[in-house]
């Protein structure tokens, strides 16, 4: 077990951290609502050191009336009494830094919730008020202004405004509840700003951007048009300079910034990855990728080289609070994910996806750069199926109830195989139903079973943190991968001065490289000493 950040770790340790995401709904129960809290994180810190990884990144832990999962925030100095307190996120945050674990947390300066305080004051001010300035309302169109300002599709599905009883529309990129605010107002910069440092001067090394790259809007909001640049509120130039204004911020506190910023052009991607502006951003083209040797390879190289170009260090993940498990989603005929693609009933091969999710696994954490692991993946745990009746999540309802939502990957763990509710809490039935088989992934289950899914990742972080060469120089603009001559569907790679990484996504056995030692297997070799086929090996030279 960790204990402490050693003094000299203060500078780079984002460049090649692991860090874990955690869903706090759905983490741990302290309390036995049914709800996952603080106090429900602090008992499984251990838990956390003993995986191994070097920081927590919380989605919202703030005051809100949880329209879209606590991305509605109502107040970000107020945690939410379902969670615990501001005593109880300060006692957190410290002793996590005990253990040698740093946090994350998450702001959502895209919007706030309807129950914000800037909200309500707008709402009663009325048209033409100082109060309304804050956001973006405007009078409809059509005769009796009955038709919204324009004709832009919330990124949930149907119609971004919504009408007030004085008749003006106010614009919600999400849903209703959650009210876009206007960035080129100095007060909703200030006000941000001044939100980063109360949470950096208690203690947190680093903040998640939510939907980093939407916030600016065209100030005449024009219709949308297709192929039109700049866009009307996607990746405008004015981004730029707000992150900027924070990064003096975080450099102040020596702390960081993951943006979410899900953009096709790497070259624009890049841009929020300059020394001034955000530190990293989540690595979206490599998280949607399907199982496939040869998207995975262009993927890899394609984030490897945008990221040099500014000096930044790549991110990887497979998985996260809004995404398909990695295990369904790895066992399905198509294994790649698309938001639009979703639907209820897609059949999924366990056996096959758990095998995919493995090798998975080993191939994002030799990759050099950061690593972000999603509570349960280190259990294998499958996506849930929800009873339609027990969905909560707005993407369902904004889908007119065709999309199954995100509920899914967001079912409370099982942490104790015969504990009731697998250990998540003592008491009340939990906020989302468990699936019957539940207990069968739980973490006490798997513990004492080194070929089990968390044995797996308890043995990757720990070589990863100890073998030379997988976290050397990452971002440093050295050359860190090579790749390897193999056979068709194969990925190999060298990194530069560590281990050899081999995955094997092709149809038939291969023969493994050479090597001195066997360092970790997603799975046996076959009868031959061949790798088998959906398994990854590290290897020392």
């Amino acid at each position: 077990m960790a204990a402490g950040l050693p003094p000299e770790d203060t500078a780079n340790w984002w460049r090649d951290a692991v860090i874990y995401q955690i869903y706090v709904r759905s983490f741990a129960d302290g309390d036995g609502d049914g709800t996952g809290d603080l106090a429900g994180v602090r008992a499984r810190l251990p838990y956390l050191a003993d995986l191994g990884v070097d920081a927590i990144w919380f989605t919202p832990w703030y005051l809100s009336p949880l329209a879209d999962g606590g991305y509605d925030v109502a107040d970000y100095r107020t945690v939410d009494p379902a969670f615990g307190s501001l005593a109880d996120a300060e006692q957190l945050i410290a002793e996590a830094r005990e253990l040698g674990l740093r946090t994350i947390v998450d702001i959502v300066p895209n919007h706030v919730s309807d129950r914000h305080a800037w909200f309500r004051a707008a709402l009663a001010a009325g048209p033409g008020s100082p109060e309304r300035d804050l956001f973006h309302f405007r009078t409809g169109r059509g005769a009796d202004g009955e038709v919204p300002p324009n004709d832009w599709v919330s990124e949930f599905g149907g119609v971004p405004w919504t009408r007030v009883e004085d008749g003006e529309w106010y614009l919600h990129l999400f849903t209703p509840q959650q009210p876009d605010l206007n960035w080129a107002h100095p007060a909703v910069r200030q006000e941000h700003e001044d939100v980063l440092r109360f949470w950096l001067d208690r203690g947190v090394s680093g903040v998640r951007i939510d939907s980093a790259a939407l916030l600016v809007k065209d100030p005449a909001l024009p219709d949308f048009v297709r192929g039109r640049d700049p866009h009307p509120y996607t990746d405008r130039d004015e981004l730029h300079d707000i992150y900027r204004s924070w990064r003096a911020v975080a450099d102040a506190y020596a702390a960081v910034f993951v943006g979410e910023v899900w953009l096709p052009d790497s070259e624009r991607f890049a841009r929020y990855l300059r020394p001034d502006e955000l530190h990293t951003a989540f690595n979206f083209n490599f998280l949607t990728c399907p199982w496939d040797a040869g998207p995975l390879r262009t993927a890899i190289d394609d984030t490897l080289a945008e990221h040099a170009s500014v000096g930044a260090p790549a991110t990887w993940v497979l998985c996260n609070h809004d995404v398909t498990r990695t295990v369904t989603r790895y066992g399905r005929e198509d294994t790649g994910f698309d938001f639009r693609a979703k639907t209820f009933g897609t059949p999924a091969d366990p056996a096959l996806g758990t095998r995919r999710a493995r090798a998975a696994a080993l191939l994002s954490l030799a990759l050099p750069g950061a690593a972000y692991l999603y509570q349960g993946e280190e259990l294998g745990l499958p996506e849930a199926d929800i009873p339609r009746d027990r969905i909560q999540d707005p993407m369902h309802f904004r889908s007119g109830g065709t999309d199954p939502g995100r509920d899914g990957c967001r079912v409370p763990l099982p942490w104790s195989a015969r504990a009731p509710h697998a250990g998540f809490g003592s008491t009340a039935e939990p906020w989302l139903p468990q699936p019957g088989g539940w207990p069968a992934y739980a973490a006490d289950r798997q513990s004492a079973d080194p070929r089990s899914m968390l044995g797996l990742y308890r043995a990757a972080l720990r070589l990863r943190r100890t073998e030379p060469g997988f976290r050397a120089a990452a971002g440093a603009g050295a050359r860190q991968l090579t790749w390897l001559p193999s056979a068709p569907g194969v990925l190999a790679f060298a990194r530069t001065g560590g281990p050899v990484c081999v995955a094997n996504l092709g149809a038939e056995p291969v023969e493994l490289p050479a090597h001195t030692d066997v360092l970790l297997l997603s799975g046996p070799l076959d009868e031959e000493g061949r790798l088998p086929q959906d398994t990854a090996a590290w290897l020392r030279n």
